[in-house]
């Protein structure tokens, strides 16, 4: 009998970049360069659909077995403004570029499971569909960025029989710990390729 279940797993991390936020954040935004650091991201690829991306991730299972994991993936950029007291603005489509350039305090870059129509998951060529949903804050600080990053994956597979015989509580626990696990260190590996690209960069 073939049993599912969703796998969720989380990263979480904080460093200041020790550049300015324009290069930070361009280079940042470029979110095709910086998962070619993740050790398991196959490939990222363009969509017909604006700012949406087609993720391929590929990692092994306890046969060592490669496991195919899919993403649809739609990236949002927000600057961060901040008008001192004196101005006031109720309406974002009334900032001049002048105040945008001069009142810019970092940015938002924001990841989200982008739903499609096609069948994705073909579990006997252990292809399964996954949801990403992450949070990429920038902040000036001086002259420094800080960055704060939030990740959370959901990844629904099929169970081989060997995991049958355990309790799900226990098995999804297990499971939910391993993929965060993971994830952190894919996380960390990322960025600790991204810092030869910078002068330094510090985790917090």
């Amino acid at each position: 009998m073939t049993i599912e279940m969703d796998a969720r797993g989380a990263s979480k991390f904080e460093w200041f970049f020790h550049e300015e936020l324009d290069r930070t954040a361009e280079y940042l935004s470029n979110h095709k360069k910086i998962l070619g650091f993740n050790p398991f991201c196959h490939s990222v690829e363009d969509t017909d659909i604006e700012n949406v991306y087609r993720w391929h991730f590929r990692v092994s299972d306890p046969q060592n077995n490669p496991l195919d994991v899919i993403f649809f993936v739609e990236q949002i950029d927000e600057l961060l403004v901040a008008l001192p007291e004196h101005i006031e603005c109720t309406d974002p489509d009334e900032l001049t570029d002048e105040m945008i350039r001069q009142y810019t305090v970092g940015k938002k870059i924001q990841w989200k499971h982008y739903p499609v129509t096609t069948h994705i998951a073909d579990p006997k060529k252990y292809l399964f569909e996954g949801k990403a949903f992450a949070n990429l804050e920038m902040h000036r600080v001086n002259n420094k960025t800080k960055v704060h990053f939030d990740l959370k994956i959901d990844v629904r597979f099929v169970l081989y029989p060997a995991f049958r015989i355990m309790p799900n509580k226990i098995l999804r626990s297990m499971t939910n710990s391993a993929m965060s696990l993971i994830m952190q260190t894919a996380t960390n590996m990322m960025f600790n390729g991204i810092s030869k690209d910078f002068k330094k960069i510090q985790n917090l």
